[in-house]
């Protein structure tokens, strides 16, 4: 082999030269389509919450915190909470990033209003549950044991941690029935909330 035909070849394998090498180019294009595919599928960080005992003087003591993570099955919620009152509560994510008290419109402060309603995106002013089609925020309800703490993570399949960003969670008195009667689960009082801001 002639001494111009082995640069050929090492230029070949090293991708040297002069001109646009067909192999870079194969590269880049792979490495490119590689990326648009991986990048809608990579999860963001989880967030975690800060939740507080709140009243109608507004937000008290802190009784734990929520990590929620993006899945494959969608959101998962891990509470990790203490001093709430044994049994099914109803658990939602609220409109608004707040966890203050507000006026009803009898004039009555109450806890947590400032939260608003149950995030509601699509407008379907319904409450069906979280794998139903109603409102977004409806999640499943939190369990606590005797001792006042709960460890049992949730699943939200409409959701993921970018949706949550800017509203807040509410831990109400009562269970859920996932329905409209009683109004909105008949979940009543609201007795702990978080701000979402990351």
């Amino acid at each position: 082999m002639s001494r111009r035909a082995q640069q050929m070849v090492i230029d070949d394998v090293t991708m040297k030269g002069p001109g646009p090498n067909p192999m870079r180019l194969l590269i880049t294009i792979t490495c490119l389509i590689c990326w648009l595919i991986a990048a809608p599928i990579a999860k963001a960080e989880p967030i975690q919450i800060t939740m507080r005992s709140i009243n109608a003087d507004g937000a008290g003591d802190v009784i734990g915190s929520v990590t929620a993570k993006d899945s494959d099955q969608g959101l998962v919620i891990f509470p990790d909470l203490a001093n709430l009152s044994p049994g099914d509560h109803g658990f939602h994510v609220h409109s608004n990033p707040s966890c203050e008290a507000a006026l009803n419109p009898e004039g009555e402060s109450v806890a947590g209003l400032a939260a608003a309603g149950h995030w509601d995106p699509d407008n379907s002013g319904t409450h069906l549950g979280p794998f139903g089609s109603g409102h977004r925020g409806d999640l499943s309800k939190l369990i606590v044991d005797e001792d006042g703490t709960t460890k049992t993570s949730v699943v939200a399949p409409r959701l993921n941690t970018k949706a949550l960003k800017g509203r807040a969670l509410i831990i109400h008195a009562g269970g859920d029935t996932y329905s409209d009667t009683p109004p909105l689960g008949g979940g009543g009082e609201r007795v702990a909330c978080g701000v979402i801001n990351s």
